[in-house]
């Protein structure tokens, strides 16, 4: 079982799961997720690397604020989380709200990170996407960032409903182990809860915004691997394509949305030797 820490970032207070020893690896999970996302992934790098899964800033167990859950903010809080413990460059792993965090914190870092790995998820109106975003974004886009307070009164009370809706969907209608659909069920229910997750969502339009302005004059210069399954695909390789140096990309197979869950062992296959490579550069 990882050890949790509560560590204070950039004037929040983060909730952190900690396993192992050696080359860093920081797991950014995504919505409607926590740490928990990680749980087989964490187990087995655990054995080669130190691994750091924290709950981004509003999510889970980690402290909330009224604003700053954009990208650059949360980029920022995982820098600063590095530099708390004192284990940089590490390999920075991202997926849904957790990707485009990781991919600015390796575009504005590179110091600090020395592999990027980021899945199922676009980066903001960067060209590649046009084909995914055909019939506009998914649903839930809209309804999370719509008129303030109104997706939360509607889900007081279907908070585990609405959860379980995302991890069916998710897998394919595998679903998910009964301990980590109650760990993220917990974590999303309340209003509070709902309205700090939902955050992310209205805070799109200005990461987004970030995310162009920061391509303009700046190249993501560190070894990258972008990861796909159902319904990205192969978008956020072609997004990444013009503006990365050494990109490989990936579609995983009968696999959905929540990649760490659904297929673990394919995702290792692609991660450890992916991850083993940091080392050799190193050497």
């Amino acid at each position: 079982m990882p050890e949790l820490r509560r560590i204070p970032v950039n004037g929040v207070e983060l909730n952190v799961a900690l396993a192992g020893s050696g080359p860093a690896v920081l797991l950014l999970h995504g919505f409607p997720h926590t740490w928990e996302l990680w749980t087989d992934i964490m187990a087995d790098l655990s054995d080669h690397y130190r691994v750091i899964a924290p709950d981004l800033r509003g999510f889970g167990a980690s402290g909330g604020t009224e604003s700053g859950h954009d990208a650059g903010t949360l980029a920022g809080d995982a820098a600063a989380l590095l530099t708390a413990l004192d284990v940089s460059p590490a390999a920075v792993v991202g997926i849904d709200a957790g990707a485009p965090p990781a991919f600015l914190l390796a575009l504005r870092h590179p110091g600090l990170v020395r592999r990027l790995v980021v899945m199922e998820s676009l980066l903001g109106r960067l060209p590649g996407a046009e084909d995914f975003l055909a019939d506009g974004p998914p649903w839930w886009f809209g309804f999370h960032s719509a008129e303030p307070g109104l997706a939360e009164t509607v889900l007081q009370g279907q908070e585990a409903a609405y959860v379980d809706w995302f991890l069916r969907t998710g897998t394919l209608g595998d679903g998910v182990s009964p301990a980590v659909r109650d760990a993220f069920v917990r974590a999303y229910t309340g209003r509070d809860a709902l309205s700090r997750a939902f955050s992310y969502y209205r805070a799109l339009p200005e990461s987004a915004l970030q995310i162009e302005r920061a391509t303009t004059d700046a190249r993501l210069t560190v070894p990258t691997m972008a990861l796909g399954a159902r319904p990205v695909g192969s978008a956020l390789q072609r997004q990444l394509r013009p503006v990365a140096d050494d990109l490989v990309g990936h579609v995983i197979e009968d696999c959905g949305h929540i990649i760490p869950l659904h297929r673990p062992h394919a995702l290792l296959t692609l991660l450890r030797p992916f991850l083993a490579g940091e080392d050799a550069v190193t050497a």
